[in-house]
């Protein structure tokens, strides 16, 4: 009795070894279906949805960063109780006069502008001119093959990882239409690019508004930008292929070939661009900055092709990590609180600059003056080439009948002088004297 309390009776197993493996393999097979279906297959969310989830990502990242900007000010001294940093003392001309500070405040003065008021422009003859420099950007690609040459330079440089292959461009369109520029306005802001400007045409009488002669638009570091909507339609293409390289456990163990088209079909957004002053005490030039507000929508086509015999086409997924990674990329470079900063070179006018008119082409001006255009230029200067060509042969025919009519007096061919006129027998020595003459028989 006590034997048995002691050993209790072994259970046996319900299932045997082969039932568990099979169970095992069917579930990790539903995993991989289960996996497949939704997680690559999946139907992707609207564009709308998506644009709608992208913008709240955007707009809280900016509220975020203005209120720690305001944050920031609020725990640190005014402005003219900072530090100032220290300038170097330059000698000022006498004959030069010193203008007035000027602030953006007298700039909207001086030029009528009431940015509570003013009616936005269309900006028109803007977009004409944009028109015409993508148009000529096109035309120029289509010459040789440098854009093509720097992409495929980019895509393979440093940055490319180990398990892709070499990245071919196969498709490159530019695109056929233009961006679309309207509704400008001037947007008083200060040095980190906040507005100045609370007030809005036709609000309520009590919202506070902008005033030229105020100390904010008096204030150090503030700046007038401009505001205006961009608007694209069009289909700029850029289609890749590669292979997938599965190095493990050896090199090159499997190879997947993958076909990738992005294409742009329409942006839409708020581009600002303002200017900063340059700074003589720290030898900065005039720079301009642009960026684009967080409200802007842009939409792709990703059309992919993974496989060489069974091929998958258009993976919802693949489309997804794309247009992530895009709008990632756009968002770190030009979207604010980021800016891109470009340095303006001098406006001043310079001999070496000009262009046109009755310059001299022989290049007897100054380096690059002697151009009147492209197209002219090359005119004149190949008229000027077939008239100096005229001269020359009108010349060359000038000295051959010259040369038959007078034939040069060599030894060979020179004349017995004074043959004909009485004296006879009578030579001139070459080299002698004046009026000595050797008598010899003839």
């Amino acid at each position: 009795m006590a034997t048995t309390e002691m050993c209790p009776m072994k259970l046996e197993p319900t299932l045997s070894f082969t039932q568990g493996l099979i169970v095992g393999q069917i579930s990790v097979v539903l995993l991989i279906a289960a996996f497949i279906k939704f997680f690559i297959f999946g139907d992707a969310p609207s564009p709308e949805i998506t644009a709608t989830i992208r913008a709240a990502e955007r707009r809280s990242r900016t509220l975020a960063h203005r209120q720690s900007l305001l944050t920031l000010r609020s725990t640190t001294p005014n402005s003219t109780d900072r530090q100032q940093q220290p300038t170097l003392n330059k000698k000022k001309s006498s004959i030069l006069r010193s203008p007035p500070t000027l602030t953006i405040g007298s700039i909207l003065n001086k030029t009528y502008y009431n940015v509570d008021s003013h009616q936005p422009e269309s900006l028109d003859w803007f977009n004409v001119l944009i028109a015409q420099t993508i148009a000529q950007f096109r035309s120029d690609a289509q010459q040789d093959d440098a854009i093509l040459s720097s992409l495929t330079k980019a895509l393979n440089g440093t940055s490319r990882p180990d398990f892709l292959d070499e990245i071919k461009v196969t498709e490159l369109t530019l695109g056929e239409d233009f961006p679309i520029f309207s509704n400008c306005r001037i947007i008083p802001v200060d040095e980190d690019g906040l507005s100045l400007n609370t007030g809005r045409p036709g609000g309520s009488s009590g919202e506070k508004r902008f005033d030229a002669n105020s100390h904010r638009a008096k204030q150090e570091g503030s700046r007038l930008q401009a505001r205006m909507d961009v608007d694209l339609s069009d289909m700029i293409t850029l289609a890749l292929e590669t292979k997938i390289l599965l190095n493990y456990p050896k090199r090159l163990t499997a190879v997947l070939p993958v076909a990738l088209a992005v294409s742009v079909v329409r942006f839409s957004g708020t581009l600002s661009i303002s200017f900063i002053p340059s700074n003589q005490s720290q030898s900065t030039p005039t720079m301009m900055t642009f960026s684009f507000l967080d409200d802007y929508r842009l939409d792709f086509s990703v059309r992919s092709l993974v496989g060489s015999r069974s091929r998958l086409q258009d993976v919802p997924k693949i489309a997804q990590l794309v247009e992530s990674r895009l709008h990632r990329w756009f968002d770190e470079r030009a979207v604010e609180p980021r800016f891109q900063e470009i340095a303006l070179p001098s406006l001043w006018p310079r001999k070496k600059n000009t262009r046109g008119g009755d310059d001299p082409l022989d290049g007897s001006g100054s380096s690059g003056s002697g151009s009147a255009g492209k197209g002219k230029g090359r005119e004149i200067a190949k008229e000027l080439k077939l008239e100096e060509a005229r001269r020359e042969l009108r010349a060359e025919t000038a000295a051959g009948v010259r040369h038959e009519l007078n034939p040069p007096e060599t030894l060979r061919y020179r004349r017995a002088r004074g043959r004909g006129d009485g004296s006879e027998g009578s030579f001139s020595m070459p080299g002698s004297l004046p009026d000595m003459a050797l008598n010899l028989p003839t």
